[in-house]
């Protein structure tokens, strides 16, 4: 049994969809499941944490009750830690503290990782990580508004958040087939976590081979695509699920170059558009209350409706020097928790949600337990149906094509 534990909600649902599409039995949960909760049958659990951000103490605090929970429910024979293909963590970072305090819990000498995903263009080469055909400390990540990525050399930003050695796995000694033997060669030299070089799928099932019996392994989901090739049973996906319907909305908080394609075709495509500006309100009940208004005023045939926050890079390092990066994001969040509850109240069936961030303020605003993992809208962002009938599409910011939140919402 395969546990897996993913640093925001968008995250998990990318590599709960992953292993999925490998014809792995996969039950998603937002947070720790409640007291007495047992899984359905399973190969894969994966838990959702929103611990990408928060203070260092609390996010391996938080991580390690999850694996605890793993552990007592037969899910822990492999240990998956998911974190963002951009690898998104500055020096004061979480990825480091919550590896290390894995590693020590479950006595693992050595952990091998990579946030290669190339279906979504990220690529790492000679322990470098790349965003399409650019480094990442020169991609759009380095305007991120909380974990702006200026450096593109993963060890480097592994060891300047942990106690511990970083090393590298070649593509050259990933296509030679001698993973293990590399990794070997780290461990006798202190070498606790090893960057493995991937450029396409190919690499990633090499490399899922070599570290299928591993007790502990990290990345993104490209990785755990890897790892769900060793471990299939079969060679087919999951049945079918069902098809998402009802009123839809779409929330945007995320900042992502992706995500303003996405909101930008949602405008243009003449969908009902409403703007939440924090300088202007910085309440966030004042904020949702006046969103919702703007909602029961739309004429019935509208369309679906864009509720958002993104901006770009200029106008939101402005919000920012104004109400400081925290307390802007924090608003945000709240606002938009509460809208995705107006929403519900008011029968919307179908929310989707653009932002890691968004997506978990929503899910915990809506009291969210879990849900069965659906069909993809754009590869990596599954429908997720939860026992109550909503379907969820959680959505990365850098996710989906220019117009997915267009089509999802139709």
């Amino acid at each position: 049994m395969i546990g897996a534990i993913a640093d925001d909600f968008t995250g998990a649902t990318d590599v709960a969809v992953a292993m999925r599409r490998r014809g792995l039995r996969t039950v998603l949960y937002f947070g720790l499941p409640p007291q007495g909760t047992e899984p359905p049958e399973h190969d894969v659990v994966v838990i959702a944490l929103k611990t990408r951000t928060i203070p260092k103490a609390d996010a391996v605090a938080r991580t390690l009750r999850a694996l605890r929970w793993l552990r007592a429910h037969g899910a822990a024979q492999q240990v998956y830690f998911k974190y963002c293909s951009t690898f998104d963590s500055t020096r004061d970072g979480n990825i480091g503290p919550v590896l290390d305090a894995l590693a020590d819990a479950m006595e693992v000498p050595l952990v091998a990782m990579t946030p290669s995903s190339p279906e979504h263009g990220r690529t790492q080469y000679n322990g470098y990580l790349f965003v399409g055909d650019v480094l990442l400390g020169e991609s759009h990540m380095r305007h991120h508004p909380l974990t702006p990525m200026t450096d593109s050399y993963l060890p480097r930003l592994l060891e300047a958040q942990s106690a511990y050695r970083a090393g590298v796995v070649t593509l050259d000694q990933v296509r030679g087939h001698v993973v293990e033997q590399r990794l070997a060669e780290l461990r006798e030299h202190g070498v606790r976590y090893a960057f493995v070089d991937a450029l396409d799928d190919s690499d990633l099932e090499v490399s899922g081979r070599a570290l299928a019996g591993a007790r502990l392994v990290a990345g993104a989901a490209g990785l755990a695509g890897g790892l769900a090739a060793a471990h299939a049973r079969t060679g087919g996906g999951e049945p079918p699920a069902p098809e998402p319907s009802g009123v839809a909305a779409v929330l945007a908080g995320s900042c992502s170059a992706r995500t303003l394609e996405q909101v930008a075709a949602m405008i243009e495509a003449g969908r009902p558009a409403y703007r939440l500006d924090p300088l202007t309100d910085r309440d966030p009940v004042s904020l949702a209350r006046t969103a919702l208004a703007w909602y029961d005023r739309l004429p019935p045939g509208s369309g679906a409706p864009l509720i958002y926050s993104s901006l770009e890079p200029a106008a939101l390092r402005r919000v920012q020097q104004i109400l400081g990066t925290e307390r802007s994001a924090t608003i945000m969040e709240h606002a938009l928790g509460d809208i995705a509850r107006g929403l519900v109240e008011r029968g919307v069936t179908r929310v989707i949600s653009a932002g890691g961030e968004t997506s978990g303020a929503i899910v915990s605003a809506l009291g969210v337990p879990g849900g069965v993992i659906g069909a993809e809208a754009a590869r990596g962002v599954p429908w997720i149906h939860t026992p109550d009938g909503l379907s969820l599409l959680l959505k990365s910011g850098n996710f989906g094509g220019p117009d997915l939140l267009v089509e999802a919402s139709r």
